[in-house]
């Protein structure tokens, strides 16, 4: 009984509120979805299957609710998406083992919390030309999707303030910009997986249905209502949960 309500009520709980934080500022929340089903004790195999597919979904209302407002801009997210894709693919193909996959989650987990409490937008900006930007793009781009096949870790907490950094779009410009991305190598991992595993992803529609809730509400609320600043800050709270955890989960 206890098992059921955990599946079919907590768990769904839990990524609502995800989804929902995450969406609102051009997320899909695959680090913390990854991190609640390693905690939850759910085969690493089949996580980044789960994670990328939630991703998708999430990503999908996120992407209409940005774009239909004109705020996403092909020129800021292609650099990226042109090294991602293949290394999003790449990862998906990889079979690590279960510890290895637990650090590597711990360790972009622990990146997030850092770029979100520490790496802040100053007003610093470099001051790099335009074939200057595009290198970084590619590299960043490419570690980002390589990481995302890994662990289903979309990887647009970092590339949001980066773009900022790298002064090429707006706050929404880069929420967009985001959404997107992750969206592109959340299927293009999924897709690589799907090659070597099967998923039935109709166990997990109380997930689902979830994070379509969450990240409808959050992406709408996220492009038209709420603070950037301060859903980022309620992100890393849930980030700083989620890494508590999951070093008690390895350690213990």
């Amino acid at each position: 009984m206890e098992a059921v309500l955990y599946i079919d009520y907590l768990l769904p709980f839990l990524f609502f509120i995800v989804a929902f934080v995450y969406s609102s500022v051009g997320m899909g929340g695959g680090s913390s979805y990854t991190a609640i089903m390693v905690i939850a004790g759910m085969s690493t195999l089949v996580i980044p299957m789960v994670s990328l597919s939630l991703n998708l979904f999430v990503t999908t209302i996120g992407s209409y609710n940005y774009l239909r407002n004109k705020h996403g801009k092909l020129r800021i997210i292609l650099p990226f998406l042109f090294s991602a894709i293949p290394f999003a693919y790449v990862g998906g193909a990889l079979h690590l083992p279960k510890q290895v996959f637990l650090w590597i989650l711990l360790a972009s987990l622990i990146l997030v919390a850092i770029r979100i409490y520490f790496w802040k937008d100053t007003g610093f900006r470099w001051q790099l030309n335009h074939w200057g930007k595009i290198a970084i793009s590619l590299i960043a781009g490419s570690i980002m999707g390589l990481v995302a096949g890994i662990v289903g870790i979309g990887g647009g907490v970092y590339l949001v303030p980066l773009i900022i950094m790298l002064n090429i779009g707006t706050q929404k410009e880069a929420a967009a910009a985001g959404v997107v991305f992750v969206w592109v190598v959340s299927l293009s991992g999924l897709v690589s997986r799907l090659h070597y595993n099967s998923i039935d992803l109709s166990e997990y529609i109380p997930l689902i249905v979830a994070v379509v809730v969450g990240g409808f509400l959050g992406s709408y609320m996220g492009s038209f209502k709420f603070n950037p600043k301060t859903m980022e800050k309620i992100l890393g709270l849930v980030i700083l949960v989620a890494i508590a955890l999951l070093i008690k989960k390895i350690v213990f």
